[in-house]
């Protein structure tokens, strides 16, 4: 299953907005841009440059990454209200799909972009 339309980012005049006004916080394997919008919801969107490999392998690194975005909107993990771009640095490449989950989990944590689990009440 695919991430929705309204949460993705395909303009460049988005990209280049979130890239000048947005914050960034960055591991080995990923970048990470956020910047606030004015929706209900938060948008994605990726940048695989072409220094990563060709065509299969940039179009399965973006594949693998909407995954790991939809796993937590559908858990609803992620805070609304906030346009992200994550891009893809050269380690990632040959990561497994487990690493790829943690780096993405590692940033969105670090840019405050995890919603935190409720907490269950003692029964008394």
């Amino acid at each position: 299953m695919i991430v929705e339309r309204r949460f993705r980012l395909r303009a460049n005049a988005d990209f280049q907005r979130i890239r000048r006004e947005g914050k960034s916080w960055s591991n080995r394997w990923l970048v990470l841009i956020r910047a606030a919008n004015q929706e209900s919801t938060s948008r994605f969107g990726f940048a695989i440059g072409k220094k990563l490999g060709g065509a299969v392998g940039r179009n399965r690194l973006k594949r693998q990454l909407r995954e790991a975005i939809r796993r937590r909107l559908r858990d609803d993990r992620i805070v609304s209200g906030f346009d992200i771009v994550i891009i893809a640095r050269q380690p990632v490449v040959d990561a497994p799909y487990r690493v790829i989950e943690g780096a993405l989990d590692d940033l969105l944590q670090r840019a405050g972009l995890v919603r935190e689990a409720a907490t269950e009440e003692p029964n008394e």
